[in-house]
């Protein structure tokens, strides 16, 4: 469809036949000839010949958007083969050096970022990169270059994966992880724009269904109000509430709070999962409410000796990365115990420890609190991150309103 030659070397755009995939189909790619010799390149599409036939005058949207995904690579391509030609003579080495199928490779990249979130201590995310690399290297291998990773590549992942019996939110985390790593090789120049295999009409990531529990405002109430003679029971509730009530604090900085977090009557502190990764640390302030000073008093760590001293009992401040992930780790698992107990007994769906952080922008959503507010308070690089982050919420709602229409159950008011 598309071609090019220059001082020996000949590009084309061509539908590769020569072995038809399971599917039926041909996957399209970019031949490079110098020399007599060969050598095919993906473009990160499949297609049938009649489709490849239509492609240059097809009208379609679907079509047409992977026309003009082929013509930018193979200009990309064109352009990289021009580079090279004018600072030098052409070679196969050279282009693959380019195109990111040199001596760094995706599985390098990855062990690098392995190295990089150990050292900042950030053991939770390095175990997930680590589980990545395990199992990219079980689907190709031990060198996989970053122009192999297409489109079709993903999707073929993503069919051995789940033969494997993956679970889907694992597969999306995987696939989330990979995405940054490619994203970073794109920063750094060592794969182009074009070639980038994510994204509408290439591969796109899908939600694993799973649903992030926000409670409504009756529901809530229903919790804060719940009555036990248990106090493990009372104790984990009231660390939900103020989760809640602190801007949905993550239990890992909330278990870290100490004295010294407590600013003219607010709570003051920097989220542990961005003090490593944002440009600038965003401090996140949370009013002190009666409601808060009451759980602090019942189930805190006693009298203050300093402003070091932790504000709850269940850590000393002394721990290491890895002692003070298995102590989050208990506190969270025994919590979801005691509220999944709770809301079976109060006639709530189930709900966790994260579901506190969902509820206090929900609510404040839905009570009309600006979105500006409601990012700055969970700390959000920016409020359109916060307007994703509430989207699903507001589909449930619109949702749950459709059904209101056909609900006959109730008579109407007059």
């Amino acid at each position: 469809m598309y071609k090019y030659y220059r001082n020996g070397v000949s590009i084309l755009s061509v539908l590769d036949t020569r072995r038809m995939k399971r599917t039926g189909l041909y996957p399209v790619k970019i031949q490079i000839v110098y020399r007599r010799k060969q050598k095919y390149y993906p473009a990160g599409y499949d297609l049938s010949e009649s489709d490849w036939t239509r492609l240059p005058t097809a009208k379609g949207r679907h079509l047409s958007d992977i026309r003009y995904d082929i013509e930018d690579i193979f200009i990309e391509m064109k352009n990289i083969v021009k580079e090279i030609l004018a600072s030098g003579p052409f070679s196969f080495e050279i282009l693959e050096e380019r195109l990111g199928k040199g001596s760094v490779s995706v599985n390098d990249a990855i062990k690098e970022k392995i190295s990089r979130l150990e050292q900042e201590e950030r053991i939770g995310t390095m175990k997930q990169y680590q589980s990545l690399l395990a199992n990219l290297v079980k689907y190709a291998g031990n060198n996989i270059s970053f122009s192999d990773i297409t489109p079709e590549w993903l999707y073929g992942c993503e069919r051995f994966w789940s033969a494997d019996r993956k679970k889907k939110s694992s597969m999306g985390t995987y696939f989330r992880l990979l995405r940054a790593i490619m994203n970073s090789a794109k920063d750094n120049g060592m794969i182009k724009e074009c070639l980038f295999p994510f994204g509408r009409t290439k591969y796109e990531i899908t939600s694993s269904g799973s649903r992030k529990r926000a409670l409504a405002n009756e529901e809530i109430k229903k919790l804060m109000d719940y009555g036990t003679d248990n106090p493990e029971t009372e104790m984990y509730r009231d660390l939900w509430v103020f989760s809640y009530l602190c801007n949905g604090i993550n239990f890992r900085d909330l278990i870290y709070l100490r004295h010294s977090n407590i600013i003219n009557g607010e709570i003051c502190f920097i989220r542990t999962k961005t003090r490593n990764t944002a440009r600038e640390a965003r401090m996140i302030k949370a009013a002190l409410t009666s409601e808060m000073i009451h759980i602090i008093d019942k189930w805190g760590n006693g009298r203050k000796t300093s402003d070091d001293t932790m504000l709850f009992r269940f850590a000393t401040g002394n721990e290491n990365v890895s002692e003070a992930k298995k102590i989050v780790a208990k506190v969270v698992r025994n919590c979801n115990r005691v509220l999944k107990r709770i809301a079976v007994e109060i006639g709530i769906e189930p709900l966790t420890t994260y579901s506190a952080r969902h509820s206090f922008a929900t609510v404040l959503k839905r009570k009309g609190a600006n979105i500006a507010y409601i990012s700055e308070s969970l700390g959000h690089s920016n409020p359109s991150v916060t307007e994703c982050y509430l989207a699903e919420f507001e589909k449930e709602e619109r949702i749950r309103n459709a059904r209101l229409l056909t609900d006959f159950s109730t008579e109407m008011q007059k």
